[in-house]
């Protein structure tokens, strides 16, 4: 039976409603916190970037953030928003000052959307204004107005106060990892020279902005003093280091462009085409890439970024009449990458010492280079250790943040998770065992490595992970002693040829449970010996509990429930405070003394855990 069409078929959801039915389209993907992209973190990015482009219209020197629980409050010392519009700056979609170019020239948050997806997505919403001694205060639910304060007389500077609490019946089981906070934080900081911001007390400024950031997120000692270049709406700063890859932090008017975009595109070309002009010789452009780790910040009027979480710049144009982004930095990446090196001969020659040894080993490595990419052309034909997806991150698909591949133990542990898997946005690759410790070896090993080399195709990462086709990269191996070993082999595979991937936060251990307590009405599974013992509580009086030993042990029907909308993922982090040189030396390398006793000291012994 056909279902009638009439005028009352058609609906309009009102702002609070559509952002709460679709936050994928205003703030990316949900999550729980585990990951650095999750939405909890959006809104606070979203809060803050009115703060931030107050100080960078010169209001307001620091910014205080708290972080208590579940709840989060901003209070920054610019303006203030006029008192009379607190409520439409919240609520109305599409208003802001920053439609008036005048007011906001090059800042973040252009559509008048973050705050109010703010207020939508949070159960609880409190915003007040402080401007020449007067205090506007309004209070929301569910983006639903609750209260509106009438104005009343205040001591306190001008600035904005926001408190907020993320509903907890979108973002379910949700917590903050400081971790990642900080992260942000560090990099508002680099970007904006000067500026205090405090979380919880702890005090983030920069005195050299991306000099700053650069220095502290080398994996390595750098090959040469890092160049620092400055000018009107863009900075730059660059250096090489002993390791494989490209490394990238790049921004626009504050925001972190995990993506790139135009700007990073013109930087890449700008460097090699300046490069080569310099020296005099044709040299291949991943050969001058080779190893760089550089990052690019420009101020942009009215940018266009290609999603609402502002992760990829789309604009062509550094403002609406102004010069193309292309050639606003390759005339900035010319002058002033040429006159630093024609100033620093020593550096230039630090830097060509580098690009010829770059180019050395790859020549080196053409032959067996060439014969392992035929070799992985064939086997993508009909690879028997890949089960691929239908959407992935490369892709433009709607759900190209959801895309996951598993990296399993043997073909036991993918059986299961393949026949359990979402198909289209799960992938599973199955290692044969123990894969090698390649801590000193070279690249060749990744391509006479037959198993590496397949990962490296699956992944699509050979040059740079610009196009990696699986957003998450998912260890997946047993809790005992050789699934440890398995991961850490992995984990140094990755860091010691694609480190970018665990420094922009891809790669994760996956969470699987260690018993299944049931009875008649309820199944739990339980992955840490509380939740067991929680369980045995609640379910009691005589609940059936079943220990799982391995991935390859538990159904195909069970582990839906672990790989779906509740998947427990740890993501592998590195330290600040270590390179991975040293990291991976003192874990993988040869046997030392201080190895010796961090083993003997961090001993456990496994027992099994007796079932009632």
């Amino acid at each position: 039976m056909s279902v009638e069409y009439t005028e009352e078929s058609i609906k309009s959801l009102d702002w609070k409603e559509h952002i709460r039915r679709r936050p994928g389209m205003y703030i990316g993907k949900l999550g729980d916190g585990s990951a650095s992209d999750d939405g909890i973190y959006i809104l606070l990015k979203e809060s803050l970037d009115n703060s931030i482009d107050e100080y960078m219209m010169g209001n307001g020197k620091s910014i205080d953030i708290h972080i208590s629980e579940h709840t989060v409050t901003i209070r920054d010392y610019g303006r203030g928003i006029p008192l009379g519009k607190v409520v439409d700056v919240s609520s109305k979609m599409n208003t802001g000052g920053k439609y008036d170019t005048g007011a906001f020239k090059k800042s973040v948050g252009l559509n008048g959307v973050g705050l109010k997806a703010v207020n939508a997505l949070s159960s609880s919403f409190i915003i007040q204004s402080f401007r020449e001694n007067s205090v506007k205060t309004v209070e929301y639910s569910k983006g639903e107005l609750v209260q509106e304060h009438k104005e009343t007389a205040t001591s306190e500077g001008n600035g904005v106060f926001v408190k907020f609490r993320p509903d907890d019946t979108i973002f379910t089981n949700f917590s903050y990892r400081l971790e990642y906070v900080e992260e942000m934080l560090r990099n508002y900081t680099y970007l904006n020279a000067g500026l205090t911001i405090l979380l919880n007390g702890k005090k983030f400024i920069s005195k050299n902005g991306l000099l700053d950031l650069l220095q502290e997120n080398l994996s390595s000692e750098a090959l040469y003093e890092p160049i620092h270049l400055k000018g009107d709406d863009i900075e730059i700063a660059l250096t090489h280091e002993n390791r494989y890859g490209e490394m990238y932090y790049s921004f626009v008017n504050g925001q972190n462009t995990v993506q790139g975009g135009t700007h990073l595109n013109a930087f890449r070309e700008a460097y090699v085409k300046t490069i080569r002009e310099f020296y005099n010789k044709n040299i291949e452009g991943v050969d001058i890439r080779q190893s760089i780790i550089a990052a690019v910040s420009v101020k942009i009027e009215e940018p266009v970024f290609e999603s609402q979480t502002k992760t990829k710049l789309g604009s062509r144009d550094m403002s609406p009449n102004g010069l193309s982004v292309n050639k606003f930095i390759n005339d900035f990446v010319k002058e002033r990458l040429d006159n630093f090196l024609h100033k620093n001969p020593l550096i230039a020659d630090a830097l060509l010492k580098k690009i010829q040894e770059s180019e050395r080993e790859r020549k080196a490595m053409s032959g067996v280079q060439k014969k392992a990419k035929e070799m992985a052309k064939k086997a993508n034909l009909h690879n028997r250790k890949l089960r691929d997806c239908r959407v992935h991150y490369n892709s433009n698909h709607e759900l190209r943040n959801e895309t996951s591949i598993f990296i399993t133990e043997g073909d036991s542990a993918s059986g299961s998770i393949t026949k359990s898997r979402n198909a289209n946005t799960q992938a599973v690759f199955s290692l044969r065992g123990k894969p090698l410790n390649t801590f000193g070896l070279t690249k060749k090993v990744v391509y006479e490595n037959e198993e590496f080399n397949l990962l490296q195709a699956a992944l699509n990462i050979e040059e740079d992970i610009e196009n990696l086709r699986y957003k998450h990269v998912i260890i997946s191996t047993d809790a005992d002693v050789d699934g440890m070993h398995i991961r850490l082999l992995l984990i140094t595979f990755f860091l010691n040829f694609f480190p970018d991937l665990i420094k922009k936060g891809h790669v994760f251990i996956l969470q699987t449970p260690l018993f299944r307590v049931r009875n008649k009405k309820e199944t739990r599974y339980c992955y840490t010996e509380e939740e067991r013992q929680r369980a045995l509580e609640e379910l009691k009086p005589n609940p059936e509990i079943t220990r799982f030993k391995g991935l390859g042990e538990i159904s195909p029907d069970e582990f839906v429930h672990f790989i779906g909308k509740d998947i427990r993922l740890e993501p592998v982090k590195l330290s600040k405070d270590m390179s991975i040189v040293e990291l991976l030396s003192y874990y993988m390398g040869k046997n030392t003394p201080e190895r010796q006793d961090f083993i003997i000291s961090n001993l456990r012994i496994e027992e099994d855990v007796p079932i009632e």
